[in-house]
């Protein structure tokens, strides 16, 4: 063990500057996480998850500690200062969630110092700190990113199930067609929420249970398996009541509280087979603990003096650097709003501050024009990941109440919203998402699918507002003229479809 000079060390001064130097490094990822708990936009049950951790972290560190482990302290002390690397590259790349991240390491290290592990109530402090990380906006993340791909797979294996029930079952891509009704497996019933929760109670029992690696991937399969299994069956469940509601006493299961009943019943059924696992783990035999002879070590490790300033120093300079971030995207992307729309003329509508600085900071274009009683909304970018939101992220953020009502194919593939001002104005959104190779889809998860695919291709958000009270034929003739005008490709198609539009199912 290297020997630290007394002349550095033991320092009292020199813990309070570790100590600040790390909180003047977590004070923004912290900040903008609560945000995320407290801006409607996101939709986050992130606090309910911190308290599940915070309760597990106070249940293990009142019991009785067992064993004083010095190393185990020192390789928390030296994440601590490794998570400053992580923290930068956040800053830089000016990219919330890298930073965020940090603060699950943070949450590990200090489940260490405090030796969780060892206590009489022990919890382990890597699942601990993975049960944190769910208070982090996954869900957007997953959504965003693996959503399409999750659409797919939960309706390949609805397709499986029904076929082998109906004889007039037809599938293509997340469409499926029961008896002549066409259903459709929309973005929200991917089935990212189920699993982010059944992953929660599977680190959760992780945490207290403390499996072998052996059994954390058996775990792992286990909650994989009852995510996918539990959204099919929630799926087939739906699609059944859909399309032959005479079989559930024509119950219309897309109504509350059947709706919701139906998403807790396939999540109960997918949390089974996690809660046996876990009882499994109370069963297993475990190695006796280690006797340790040796005096009660000083849970307060000598901090050097020098090192704790050059620490503090960095973290001051890390906050401060300037962002550049690596996905800037093109700049001299143009929206030429049309001037006349379904004999209206356009009237501009100005960007609001913080939206002219986020297009300038991180490139892509967007444009706002009123046409009468509507108004319509384009949005340019390279790059959908940073740009492209639905109007649920924006809406919910200004205030609006906003319900998810399916999708339409005419003209063109579009997603309904129906948004309610605080005033009691109400209005339907209509958005497509189109890229400039003249691919329409409805959802932003596609789009990114498709881009992934094509990084250099641009992609485009049309959103159509029109208040909630005008005649649909109206409301269609203003669609057909923005397709029109803009020169955009238009699907029309005769199949009305029932839409499989998914609630939150806690």
């Amino acid at each position: 063990m290297v020997q630290i000079p007394k002349q550095l060390a033991g320092s009292g001064a020199a813990r309070i500057l570790f100590v600040v130097a790390l909180g003047i490094l977590a004070l923004e990822p912290i900040l903008w996480l609560v945000r995320t708990w407290r801006d409607p936009s996101y939709d986050s049950q992130g606090f309910l998850v911190f308290l599940i951790a915070a309760g597990l972290f106070a249940w293990s560190v009142t019991s009785k500690r067992q064993d004083y482990n010095a190393p185990h302290r020192r390789r928390a002390v030296w994440l601590l200062i490794a998570t400053a690397v992580i923290r930068l590259a956040g800053q830089v790349l000016a990219i919330n969630t890298v930073g965020a991240i940090a603060l699950v390491i943070d949450v590990y290290a200090i489940a260490l110092l405090c030796g969780l592990h060892t206590r009489a109530r022990a919890v382990s402090p890597g699942w601990l700190a993975l049960c944190f990380a769910f208070s982090l906006p996954l869900e957007r993340i997953v959504q965003r990113t693996i959503g399409y791909g999750l659409q797919n797979l939960s309706a390949d294996g609805a397709c499986i199930v029904l076929g082998t029930v109906f004889d007039d079952v037809i599938c293509e891509g997340v469409r499926i067609v029961i008896a002549g009704v066409d259903v459709l497996v929309d973005l929200p019933c991917s089935g990212a929420r189920a699993a982010l929760l059944l992953l929660l109670l599977f680190c959760a029992a992780g945490g207290i249970g403390r499996p072998s690696p052996g059994q954390a991937l058996t775990g792992f399969a286990v909650t994989l398996t009852a995510a996918i299994v539990a959204n099919i069956v929630r799926i087939c469940i739906l699609a059944i009541g859909i399309a032959k509601p005479e079989l559930y006493f024509d119950i219309n299961v897309m109504e509350q509280p059947w709706h919701d009943l139906v998403g807790l019943v396939t999540l109960l059924i997918g949390g089974a087979p996690i809660i046996a696992w876990a009882s499994l783990l109370n069963r297993a035999p475990r190695p006796p603990a280690r006797q340790r002879n040796a005096p009660r070590l000083n849970p307060l490790m000598p901090v050097p003096i020098i090192p704790a300033i050059a620490f503090f120093a960095l973290a001051l300079v890390i906050v401060n650097l300037p962002h550049r971030p690596v996905d800037v995207v093109k700049r001299d992307i143009s929206i030429d709003m049309p001037e006349r729309l379904a004999g209206y003329r356009a009237q501009p509508i100005a960007l609001t501050a913080s939206e002219e600085s986020y297009f300038v900071q991180f490139g892509g274009a967007a444009a706002k024009a009123g046409y009468g009683p509507n108004n319509l909304l384009i949005v340019r970018t390279s790059a959908p990941l940073r740009h492209l939101h639905t109007p649920e992220d924006c809406l919910r953020g200004l205030g609006f109440d906003v319900d998810y009502l399916g999708v339409t194919y005419t003209p063109a593939p579009t997603a309904i919203y129906r948004a309610w001002a605080q005033d009691g104005q109400a209005w339907l959104v209509h958005v497509s998402f189109v890229s400039d190779t003249g691919y329409v889809t409805t959802n932003i998860a596609e789009a990114v699918w498709r881009w992934m695919q094509s990084p250099g291709d641009v992609w485009s958000a049309v959103q159509r507002i029109t208040p909630i009270d005008i005649p649909e034929a109206d409301r269609l003739a203003w669609d057909r003229a923005v397709f029109a005008s803009l020169d955009l490709p238009s699907q029309p198609t005769p199949i009305q479809f029932a839409k499989l539009n998914g609630e939150d199912h806690d």
